[in-house]
């Protein structure tokens, strides 16, 4: 058996994708092993710049996503020949119009490739959406009623589904990246300094020193940035960990170690944590924190799935729809807040911490039942495809 992993990568910059694929990978050979089967699996998706070297140690072949593959007959068309199943995780949130037609355009034809070749197509734990121009809701539409299943991995991608694909089968689950191993890191004891991890996103950075501002959020993120490391200045009873989760060789407006430099810099009494070598390296380091304040949804997700408390600073409704689909609430939002009103808001939850420890303690339980769900639909496709090859 083959099963193409369409929009994973084992070599991205960017650890939230990293963290996506290993965990995908983990959980699928479970559900292969329970039904005593296996397969040969072959990661898809576009070029990366970055070390393979996990490539050898899940046993997976690379596939490069790109316009000369897409239209050569000897390129995805002919791989589509010999899979037997895709299951389709589109990087996490880029099933979606807000990273423009190009990247959409890429997402779409693969899987209106996969219908035409009828290789079966699940799409995997994800945002869906948003979709507001025509041509998107229909294009979108038309790959989601085709697929054996639509997984949303937040209640508002679930009922973005349903509404634009009221014919496909849609079910709720949560990110995949909760089930991401790692090794717990020692803590610390309550005569040392508290360890406040600060993940600043390269990318929101950049969109606030620009005045771009795709995102729409309402205060400076650099701005508050900058606030925030200002207030620990001289406040020696913490401290602060600069934390990189993305980064780039090609685009330094989208690289959270080149902003992680600049602030270290700036900053002397920040400590610069040196780029990780992968998603499970991040998450091991930052479940040694006491506290973490990020930008990037996979860093939290790493903090939270560690049972580190976290505040996501969001800059899309991915994290409201993930996060608050679990009961967690301590989300600084988009919209609605000053600069001076987010520092507060961060400063106000890093004093919380506790609470917040207990909140993802109870949340948890909320993460192993909907990740059930998605395992109960692997196992559906499995048990079929498996069915269909004898």
């Amino acid at each position: 058996m083959k099963i193409g992993l369409l929009w994973h990568s084992l070599a991205s910059g960017n650890l939230g994708v990293d963290a996506l694929t290993l965990s995908n990978i983990a959980i699928v050979r479970q559900e292969l092993e329970k039904l005593g089967l296996d397969a040969h699996l072959i990661v898809i998706g576009m070029r990366d710049n970055h070390d393979a070297s996990t490539l050898r140690k899940n046993s997976a072949d690379v596939f490069v996503v790109d316009g000369r593959s897409i239209i050569s007959p000897r390129g995805y068309w002919s791989l589509l020949a010999s899979l037997d199943a895709i299951i389709d995780i589109g990087a996490g949130d880029s099933f979606a119009q807000i990273y423009g037609p190009k990247r959409f355009a890429y997402l779409w034809a693969t899987k209106a490739l996969a219908y035409v070749r009828k290789v079966p197509l699940v799409l995997a734990p994800q945002t869906i959406g948003p979709f507001t121009g025509t041509i998107y809701r229909k294009l979108a539409k038309a790959v989601m009623n085709r697929a054996r299943c639509v997984v949303a991995r937040d209640i508002q991608s679930f009922d973005v589904a349903r509404e634009i694909a009221p014919g496909a089968r849609v079910v709720l689950a949560t990110d995949v990246a909760f089930e991401l191993p790692f090794t717990r890191a020692p803590t610390t004891n309550d005569s040392k300094p508290v360890r406040i991890g600060l993940n600043a996103s390269g990318l929101l950075y950049r969109q606030a020193e620009s005045g771009e501002n795709r995102f729409g959020l309402s205060y400076n993120y650099a701005g508050f940035i900058h606030a925030l490391l200002e207030t620990f200045a001289t406040d020696h009873s913490v401290q602060i960990e600069l934390i990189a989760h993305a980064t780039s060789r090609t685009d330094p407006g989208d690289d959270d170690g080149a902003l992680a430099d600049r602030l270290a810099a700036m900053y002397p009494f920040a400590r610069r944590i040196p780029d990780f070598s992968g998603a499970e390296a991040a998450k091991s380091h930052i479940s040694g924190l006491d506290v973490l304040v990020a930008g990037r949804m996979h860093a939290c997700i790493a903090a939270f799935s560690a049972g580190v408390p976290v505040v996501p600073t969001a800059y899309s409704r991915k994290f409201s729809g993930l996060f608050g689909s679990l009961g967690y609430d301590c989300i600084l939002p988009e919209t609605g807040y000053s600069v001076d009103e987010a520092l507060q808001f961060v400063l106000a939850h890093i004093q919380e911490r506790e609470r917040l420890k207990a909140q993802i303690a109870t949340a948890r339980t909320n993460v192993d039942a909907r990740l059930q769900t998605y395992r109960d639909e692997l196992q559906k496709l499995l048990t079929s495809v498996s069915n269909a090859r004898r």
